[in-house]
């Protein structure tokens, strides 16, 4: 082989080469962040384009949001009580640029971040509040992370408080507290159900009063209920006139007649 044409084949060679280097293809979910002789001069893609080979060096960076789970934080909320807690937080790189050059892994960074801003807020609270205002605690963790995840390039969308795991004897006093409360809603509606049914029946005593029939009526009807019954009790009625008229024959008062005194000997 000649040198001309050994060459031509080396050169073809590097040729090829510098091509497979100056072309890059990005994806639609995914960005290339140029730097030229070490400083950086934007975001290019998705598609097809050209770097300069030596000259030029690329980052890629996915702008898909991520789904990573906070590992179980040991907490002791604002009442003294030990708890285990986990979450979950999304996000997603809204400046290519930005997450490359402010920091060195911003998807490590935005964990080391959710880690403490967790343990932090949740010490501010107490145990009823965490267990009870859990979307609002959530939105405070979101609010607080993407502050400190924003000049990252980095869009904090969404956390959550997945898991809280109390101490056994917690548990124990938690279903205790629940049954007490439990027991006094059912007191306090019987008591209720007691005090509507006196007020019905002091209506019925009202209105029977005014209607001397109707009485007669309710003392029959009761007649024919009991005597549906098999049983040997036998019913008398006795009209309530008739005892009206002996309670005011009966004598209110008088003098009882002197018994004699024994004659002294």
């Amino acid at each position: 082989m000649s040198p001309g044409l050994l060459g031509i084949i080396v050169g073809a060679v590097v040729l090829l080469l510098l091509l497979m280097a100056a072309v890059k293809i990005v994806p639609e979910y995914e960005r290339g962040v140029i730097f030229r002789l070490g400083r950086i001069i934007g975001a290019k893609g998705p598609g097809l384009f050209f770097i300069i080979p030596v000259v030029d060096r690329m980052f890629r960076v996915s702008l898909r949001t991520v789904t990573m789970d906070i590992p179980p934080q040991d907490v002791i909320t604002k009442d003294n009580v030990t708890v285990r807690v986990n979450a979950v937080t999304y996000f997603n790189v809204v400046d290519p640029n930005r997450s490359v050059v402010a920091i060195e892994d911003h998807i490590k960074g935005t964990s080391q971040i959710a880690q403490t801003t967790l343990r932090s807020i949740l010490g501010q609270v107490d145990l009823d509040e965490l267990l009870v205002n859990r979307d609002e605690i959530n939105q405070r963790l979101q609010r607080i992370i993407d502050d400190v995840t924003n000049p990252w390039g980095v869009k904090v969308t969404l956390v959550e408080v997945k898991d809280v795991e109390l101490p056994e004897a917690m548990r124990r006093a938690m279903a205790r507290q629940a049954e007490a409360e439990r027991d006094r809603r059912a007191k306090v509606i019987h008591a209720k159900g007691e005090f509507e049914a006196a007020e019905t029946l002091a209506d019925a005593a009202e209105r029977l009063e005014g209607h001397p029939a109707a009485i007669h009526l309710r003392i029959l009807s009761t007649m024919s209920e009991i005597s549906s019954e098999r049983n040997s009790t036998l019913i008398f009625p006795l009209p309530m006139e008739i005892l009206r008229l002996v309670d005011m024959l009966r004598p209110t008062g008088g003098t009882q007649p002197a018994i004699p005194a024994e004659k002294k000997l």
